[in-house]
């Protein structure tokens, strides 16, 4: 769980009732709740600035005032978080992004290479180009998207799903590109490019894997 072990609050979803979604209740747990205890931190491939720990719950009891809304609504909030969830993930890849590309730029600027800028050689500019112009495509995605849930757009789910997808996969290949720009020295931690390709990767699997977008995207066009 995200924030494990640091945060002060923990949303948590219980089963309450009967099975199925209408079973499950929506739970706030103060850290400190007798019970309540945290693993190891993990060890992660990126975002390594965010704590990340298995949440334990040994006997822990809540009180019902700790309940958010009625009983048998925690499934309902929970899905009703995704669509903004998704359009936070593509915005975080846009901001890592946006690094790379601009990184980028200032490499191919200051780097030359037999006795010119990097910056001349015209396949470079092309890479360069396509990079911008996907950066861009993503970025009105993820704010149609956007657009489209403060709306109440009953297409919103689709459009998130969309973003979701095309930010996080078009977000991670400028990242790659940017890293493949700096040779050998987008490898190096001397350089950001290694680490914003490590943030970036996780978002394709965050809120929803991106196989799991192309089922909502798929299951929207022919639920029409």
């Amino acid at each position: 769980i995200s924030g494990a072990g640091t945060s002060d609050l923990y949303l948590v979803m219980a089963r309450t009732g009967e099975g199925g979604a209408r079973g499950v209740s929506a739970f706030v747990v103060e850290a400190g709740t007798p019970g309540l205890s945290f693993g190891a931190q993990e060890r992660k491939m990126g975002w390594n600035a965010q704590p990340t720990a298995i949440v334990h719950f040994d006997g822990v009891r809540v009180p019902a005032a700790h309940r958010i809304g009625a009983e048998g609504q925690g499934f309902r909030f929970a899905m009703a978080g995704l669509d903004g969830g998704r359009i936070n993930i593509a915005a975080c890849s846009l901001g890592g992004a946006g690094l790379a590309l601009e990184t980028a730029r200032e490499h191919l600027s200051a780097r030359r290479q037999f006795g010119r800028p990097l910056a001349d050689f015209q396949a470079l500019q092309f890479r360069l180009a396509d990079m911008a112009t996907e950066l861009e495509a993503a970025r009105l995605m993820v704010r149609r998207a956007a657009f489209a849930l403060d709306a109440g757009d009953p297409d919103a789910t689709l459009y998130c799903a969309m973003a979701k997808r095309f930010a996080t996969d078009g977000g991670f290949e400028v990242a790659n590109q940017a890293l493949q720009l700096h040779g050998g020295y987008g490898y190096l931690r001397d350089y950001p490019l290694e680490r914003i390709v490590r943030d970036l990767r996780v978002h394709q699997i965050l809120e929803g894997t991106n196989e799991i977008m192309r089922v909502i995207i798929s299951r929207e066009i022919l639920g029409r």
